[in-house]
């Protein structure tokens, strides 16, 4: 029985030390110091944990350093106002039942591109190109296989029971990139598109066991168990800040606001203010506008730069996104700008691996390089490893909503069965089709002024 569940721990120290230098803060020698210490201690005991708490709290009084090139607030109105100057987005138009089908689509990609990498989500490149490679698989092209010969299984460590490889699957397994998008639409109903973050927040507590959560999202409802409303949830002793948590949450935002990425993210930030600030939540903001715009504009680069758009131009998840359409616009091949992403983010160390700008590194390459053709999108989001399943998620949402589950290929929608079981309480086992339906639903409410 996990009795520490909501303890600080080594990790948190940490991260925590990474993230601050990360977000420009100046860390005196005392508390690098401090930091080692507490590494070096049994945090199980009160008297630690409380030195940690301290250690946490310290470290998020620190100053910026005067020569940090960046400006990245956490509040939406400081948020649009370093936002770049940037066209219009055309709103959709599209009839009820195209909508409907993109809709659909929407949830199917997501799902699809999230199964893609669930069964090798951790494993690291060297680890996860071999193991395409041993099994005639390398470059990736469709689900991944766990049938393969007993040798290549011990190999590669790939666990007894296969996880979600694609055999042993007949929908999409439990996950927490799908547990997120349905909890939106529970609120979207319930409350409208002027659903509050508490509101939100308390739907968590209800409906999302705490041991579904992970990293930021777990501080944040700690934090809320102890009556720490948002968007301080997000900020209050939370080492992973500025992880990918609220990026893979807010596509479900994307779809309730076809065409209209500036509402998409302003529902994204409300959602993402419960569990992070700064990067953690301009992901989140980049992710429900390109889903938003996907119903309108055809182009991935154009879909990109709609989400830039809800960002502040000077934060360094946009000077990332920036960076790889620069590659891939001189033409820069796709195994070389892999090869640059992972000589800045090292995928061995935790804080890397599950940052939201290394992955939003990620979903841009696969976006640009995949052409919009869904499979080797989705291929490329995965096989650059990192958060493999939250990318692939995040990929295949986009172009599942700009090509309609109609012009999906059946390789990639077949073995999902229009399913997927959840963790939300309530909402365990569901149609992708009556998810696609309730968001038509949310939207017509929406449009029909019936907040």
């Amino acid at each position: 029985m996990n009795l520490h569940a909501l303890a600080f721990t080594r990790e948190d120290i940490e991260v925590e030390m990474a993230a601050s230098t990360d977000e420009g803060k100046a860390v005196p020698p005392e508390l690098c110091a401090e930091s080692e210490r507490l590494m070096a201690t049994d945090l199980s005991w009160k008297a630690a944990q409380e030195q940690a708490g301290k250690f946490l709290d310290q470290m998020h009084a620190l100053a910026l350093r005067p020569d940090f090139p960046y400006r990245e607030p956490s509040d939406l109105r400081h948020i649009r106002e370093e936002r770049p100057e940037s066209p219009q987005v055309p709103g959709y138009s599209l009839d009820r039942e195209n909508l409907l089908d993109r809709l659909h689509g929407a949830w199917l990609g997501r799902a699809a591109g999230c199964l893609l990498g669930k069964p090798v989500e951790g494993w690291y490149r060297e680890r996860l190109h071999g193991y395409l490679r041993d099994t005639n698989a390398f470059p990736l092209r469709g689900y991944i296989r766990g049938d393969v010969r007993p040798d290549i299984l011990q190999k590669y460590e790939v666990p007894t029971d296969r996880g979600a490889f694609i055999e042993r699957v007949e929908c999409l397994p439990e996950d927490d990139d799908l547990n997120y998008t349905v909890l939106s639409h529970v609120v979207l109903q319930k409350h409208g598109h002027s659903f509050t973050s508490e509101q939100l927040a308390q739907e968590w507590l209800s409906r999302l066991p705490v041991l579904r959560t992970f990293t930021a999202e777990r501080v944040a409802y700690r934090n809320l168990v102890d009556g720490i409303a948002p968007p301080h949830s997000g900020s209050y002793r939370n080492p992973y800040r500025e992880w990918i948590g609220a990026q893979i949450r807010a596509d479900g935002w994307g779809y309730a606001c076809p065409g209209s990425p500036e509402a998409a993210s302003e529902l994204a930030w409300r959602d993402a203010c419960i569990s992070h600030v700064k990067n953690g939540i301009y992901g989140a903001m980049w992710s429900a506008a390109m889903n938003a715009a996907a119903f309108s504009l055809d182009s991935p680069r154009a879909i990109v730069e709609a989400g830039l758009a809800q960002i502040p131009a000077r934060c360094r998840l946009a000077d990332w996104v920036r960076t790889v359409m620069d590659w891939h616009e001189m033409g820069l091949p796709y195994d070389d700008a892999c090869e640059r992403i992972h000589a800045e983010w090292d995928e061995k160390r935790f804080h890397h691996w599950c940052h939201v700008i290394s992955n939003a590194a990620i979903v841009t390459m696969a976006l640009l390089y995949g052409e919009g053709d869904f499979g080797a999108s989705v291929c490329c989001a995965v096989q650059a490893t990192f958060d493999t399943d939250c990318n692939g998620a995040t990929v295949g949402s986009i172009l599942g909503a700009r090509l309609g589950a109609s012009r999906l290929p059946e390789e990639w929608t077949a073995p999902l069965n229009d399913t997927i079981e959840t963790g939300v309480v309530g909402y365990q086992r569901l149609r992708l089709t009556d998810m696609a339906r309730m968001s038509l639903d949310v939207i017509e409410k929406y449009k029909g002024g019936e907040e």
